[in-house]
């Protein structure tokens, strides 16, 4: 699996623990929700700004959508 892969499984994880579609994840990101499912699914990549900001809407680490063990 990619690394690109695991990320979007861990910003999945993450968002569903919270409870968060991705459209409820995209408008407090202010990304569109096909971006957030393209991330979330390997196909896209993107910034390290906007991963930041997905991190702080999830209330974890960027450390935890980036362990790639």
């Amino acid at each position: 699996m990619s690394r690109l892969n695991i990320l979007g499984k861990n910003i999945r994880k993450y968002r569903e623990e919270k409870g968060l579609s991705q459209e409820k994840l995209s408008e407090i990101v202010d990304l569109s929700r096909e971006y957030i499912a393209r991330v979330e699914t390997g196909h896209k990549r993107i910034s390290l700004k906007k991963l930041f900001e997905i991190a702080d809407a999830l209330e974890i680490k960027c450390s935890q959508l980036i362990d790639f063990d």
